[in-house]
């Protein structure tokens, strides 16, 4: 099918193709990102993406993609470094038509310094979503000590991410948390040491990673969302990776606005 968006023509396929095992299609997935798009661009925009791909299907293997991919549209920018980058919304659509399900990005900007620091909490079993909340809201007053303002998002799977504008020395808390209590939080990469602890994974801020886009889908059973959340919602629990998806997260931003806004230089 070809499609004009905005200023570009695109080849859109397979639009009925169930990418999730419950049963959202290709369409759903283009039709939530053209949605999104004036919250999710601004995240985006010069910064390089890595996109994890399921061309199958999220219930079959997939692959990360870093470099740019053969027949991408010479109006897709991409870096110096030759990755693709997502500055407007003909990009994100064709994105979505390679069944690029996840949007990652790095803390920083093309030709710029890291903008904003990121701690990355990953529980080991049998901790859980209760003990990241618990972690998030530690970050949140710490940060808050050094004047600095948090914003609080599910990672769309088991665990959530705390992010604040740099500049943040993110191991040295993570150190710092992990000395207070050893017993409920982690530090260190040997996963053998995570068993039922909030591992606070400060190298994400690590120029070479990057982290789930704000507002990106996830793969999984069903298409969870990476969503803000308020932090009275943090603090009350009431919510679970589940409850923020494709069909609910629309909803929430006509209500709620972009929650990630403060994160935007």
């Amino acid at each position: 099918m070809r499609v004009k968006v905005e200023d570009q023509t695109l080849v859109l396929s397979n639009l009925d193709k169930q990418l999730y095992p419950d049963g959202t299609t290709k369409a759903e997935i283009i039709d939530y990102y053209t949605q999104l798009a004036p919250v999710i661009l601004p995240h985006l925009i010069d910064r390089q993406v890595t996109r994890l791909r399921f061309p199958d299907g999220a219930d079959e293997p997939g692959f990360f993609e870093k470099q740019v991919p053969q027949g991408t549209p010479k109006w897709v920018k991409v870096s110096p470094e030759g990755l693709v980058m997502c500055q407007n919304l003909p990009t994100l659509v064709w994105l979505a038509n390679l069944a690029a399900l996840e949007l990652h990005t790095p803390q920083w900007k093309v030709g710029y310094e890291p903008d904003r620091v990121v701690f990355d909490l990953d529980p080991g079993e049998p901790a859980g979503l209760d003990e990241c909340r618990a972690v998030a809201i530690a970050l949140r007053d710490r940060l808050a000590a050094d004047g600095l303002k948090s914003f609080p998002k599910t990672s769309g799977k088991k665990g959530m991410q705390v992010t604040c504008l740099a500049p943040v020395d993110p191991r040295a808390i993570a150190a710092e948390f992990a000395k207070a209590a050893p017993k409920m939080i982690t530090d260190q990469m040997d996963k053998k040491l995570r068993h039922g602890k909030v591992f606070i994974d400060w190298s994400q801020n690590s120029g070479y990673k990057t982290t789930i886009c704000v507002y990106s889908l996830r793969a999984g059973f069903a298409p969870t969302v990476s969503a803000p959340l308020t932090w009275d919602e943090v603090e009350a629990g009431d919510f679970t990776a589940a409850d923020l998806n494709l069909h609910t997260v629309p909803e929430r931003l006509a209500k709620l606005g972009d929650l990630h806004s403060g994160l935007l230089t």
